[in-house]
């Protein structure tokens, strides 16, 4: 889920949003006020993991601006579309990187950090 002051920007003014996709964002965000207002990252199927994050990228319908970058004429442009046209490649790659991240070490002790704010090191 994301607030409509995370998104507001995104579906007013970008061109790379598809018309519907954010004439039903207005809807549930004004352009004005209302910013605690919340939309789903994936309106299609936001209860499931699958590949339709992927699939709402290829159509315009990427929430965030961040996210709709991610399919905007650049360099991972194909693994958006590989995602979106194959679950099990998602799937997969997917699985391999939690496994990935999993093997990742934290700093600990005086080595590392828990930061109080996740924007910056802490002073």
């Amino acid at each position: 889920m994301a607030r409509c002051v995370q998104f507001r920007t995104h579906v007013y003014c970008d061109a790379n949003v598809s018309p519907a996709f954010a004439s039903q964002q207005r809807q549930l965000c004004p352009a004005s006020g209302g910013d605690a207002g919340l939309a789903p990252l994936d309106p299609l199927t936001p209860n499931e993991f699958d590949n339709g994050y992927y699939r709402n990228l290829m159509s315009g319908a990427g929430l965030l601006r961040s996210d709709q970058e991610l399919f905007n004429n650049g360099a991972v442009d194909s693994l958006v579309r590989l995602y979106s046209a194959n679950p099990a490649a998602f799937s997969a790659d997917f699985a391999a990187s939690m496994i990935n991240l999993g093997n990742v070490s934290p700093l600990t002790g005086s080595s590392g950090e828990i930061r109080l704010d996740c924007r910056k090191v802490n002073s």
